[in-house]
């Protein structure tokens, strides 16, 4: 309980400390646990989780969280440092009525928090997030 309290209370501090994009885009497709597509056919990438990826553990309930969370909603994007990865994906944090998606995810269970440089403006929050999960054993963490 005092853990998330203070993940709150650091992600809440670290929002109001940053300029966030008012653009929002409806999603039209979940390709699986952190990636979207969204109206336009652009591909989005979550920065800072990584989901499992198909025939891993997990991975169907991943895409379905993802799926329930966001499709067919109109999702606020917001740049790090990087505009795209290697495979031409836009890189983002995703957000829905207030809620940080990418967060949600790894508080589930169903993605870690996995650092890719440069974009770690939120890593010290989704790896509070993660410690959470393990704590609780929840989702990818259950086994432990």
């Amino acid at each position: 309980m005092a853990l998330r309290l203070v993940t709150t209370v650091l992600f809440l501090a670290i929002l109001a400390a940053c300029r966030i994009a008012n653009d929002q885009l409806r999603v039209v497709g979940v390709v699986d646990g952190d990636t979207i597509i969204v109206e336009g056919g652009l591909v989005v990438r979550y920065i800072g989780i990584d989901a499992p990826e198909k025939n891993e553990a997990l991975y169907l309930q991943a895409q379905k969280a993802n799926e329930e969370l966001v499709r067919g909603k109109r999702v606020r994007l917001e740049k790090d440092i990087s505009d795209k990865d290697s495979h031409g994906r836009l890189l983002r944090y995703v957000y829905l009525d207030g809620i940080f998606v990418n967060a949600e995810l790894v508080r589930a269970g169903l993605a870690d928090a996995k650092a890719y440089l440069p974009d770690v403006k939120y890593q010290a929050y989704l790896e509070a997030v993660e410690k959470e999960a393990r704590q609780t054993r929840r989702g990818l963490w259950s086994q432990q």
